[in-house]
């Protein structure tokens, strides 16, 4: 069997994983546009600030495709597939083929329109290579705007401020952190980060970069008609997946490439996974792109498997998020901000004093989504009550209310559930 791999991330390195468990000895060829081995995206921020360096990046040992029996063939692009013959062109001129190929291409930044945007200075933060372009441009740096208050954007500006620049966020939502926690959250976290020293603009957009006669950046201004100051600006407000090749060869795809239950894409022997990957959501059933990192991971193994002819269900992505801003601990898991009218519950409890918080959100008498700030000693058992859809007797959800969610109150088989190959799915 030929297995084609196109992408280097985290759901790539789970699907050599997830291959290798069936089949030790079909032959796995993986394509990247990035030349450099598997590396956690989550810590390119870490590297920028200086508190990592560029050997801890990796995710697993250099022998790692050796020992898997991979071929990886790095910073080399696929330029067009032709699904009849099972072919495709890459960007050096030579071909692949293969009889299972897995898309797990990631996504792109996005980059809205800027006046003034075309030119020196300005940046994403979604790779190494930005990371990288960054820290050489950072000790000139002064003063910089970080359009995107979301985990990139304020992962950035902690890494920029962290180096001694004074650093501005640019948020077009009413708060940081709209898409994966609430009001009251992203309220602390507003509060911590400008305790700090940051400047945080909410409800505002970046509407034109003004340059100097030496076509460096100078400052941007803002729709509010104020003037920042800034020497650098960096465009962190999101990714968007990269269909293009998807669709260039007749994929099915919405905002991701739509797969089965199976991680299969329309196409026999075509499978996704990662960001890219429109997927099972776990808590509302339906497909959606839910790009975070545990979830590509489990995708990769979950469709290596099945390349190899598992024909194992792939159980569904749940939104998560862990970070931390200076000391400020924050989680969030699944379901947190639920529609009205919907039948969810939702209980909150908030101490600004303490810089605490916990919101919980139910559906059905079962525990959907959670939010914590500060104290997150629970999170893991949270987690576990959102992840097996476990029913709460009256009880039980009285402890989980005063922050006390006890695991011995789990199945037996959740509970003593023994490690194999599908548990890295859970």
């Amino acid at each position: 069997m030929r297995y084609a791999i196109i992408g280097n991330g985290v759901a790539s390195l789970g699907a050599v994983e997830g291959i290798r468990d069936l089949d030790p000895q079909g032959d796995i060829t993986l394509f990247s546009r990035e030349p450099n081995m598997t590396y956690g995206r989550p810590l390119i921020s870490y590297l920028l600030s200086g508190k990592l360096q560029e050997e801890r990046m990796l995710l697993r040992p250099k022998e790692f495709y050796r020992e898997k029996g991979v071929e990886a063939r790095l910073g080399v692009s696929v330029q067009g597939l032709d699904r009849e013959k099972k072919v495709f062109e890459l960007s050096d001129g030579s071909r692949g083929e293969y009889d299972r190929l897995l898309l797990a291409t990631g996504g792109s930044p996005i980059f809205p329109p800027i006046e003034g945007s075309s030119g020196p200075d300005v940046y994403t933060f979604i790779s190494w290579e930005d990371a990288r372009e960054l820290d050489a441009a950072v000790k000139g740096m002064r003063r910089a705007v970080v359009i995107g208050g979301g985990l990139i954007g304020l992962k950035a500006a902690e890494a920029l401020f962290d180096r001694g620049v004074d650093v501005s966020i640019v948020e077009l939502a009413p708060r940081v952190l709209s898409a994966a926690f609430d009001d009251d959250a992203g309220g602390l976290v507003t509060s911590r980060l400008e305790d700090m020293g940051f400047n945080i603009h909410c409800r505002d957009t970046v509407q034109k970069i003004e340059r100097s006669g030496n076509n460096r950046v100078r400052g941007v201004f803002l729709k509010s008609g104020d003037f920042l100051e800034a020497d650098a600006v960096v465009v962190a407000i999101g990714v968007v997946p990269r269909i293009d090749l998807a669709r260039d060869c007749g994929l099915e795809a919405n905002r991701g490439i739509v797969v089965d239950n199976f991680l299969q894409t329309s196409l026999p022997g075509i499978y996704a996974a990662g960001d890219v990957a429109e997927a099972r959501d776990l808590l509302w059933g339906d497909r959606r792109v839910t790009p975070i990192w545990p979830n590509a991971y489990a995708q990769g193994i979950a469709a290596g498997r099945n390349m190899a002819g598992a024909q194992e269900e792939y159980p569904g992505g749940l939104a998560m998020n862990s970070i931390g801003f200076y000391g400020l601990p924050t989680v969030s898991i699944g379901i947190v901000n639920p529609p009205e009218n919907e039948g969810f519950e939702v209980e909150r409890e908030l101490d600004i004093d303490k810089q605490k918080y916990r919101k919980l959100v139910f559906r059905d008498e079962r525990l959907v989504g959670c939010v914590l700030v500060g104290d997150i000693s629970q999170a893991g058992n949270y987690n576990a009550y959102i992840r097996f859809q476990l029913p709460l007797e009256k009880k039980t959800k009285i402890r989980l209310l005063n922050g006390e969610p006890n695991p011995l109150k789990w199945p037996e088989e959740k509970f003593r559930m023994e490690w194999n190959p599908r548990a890295r799915l859970i």
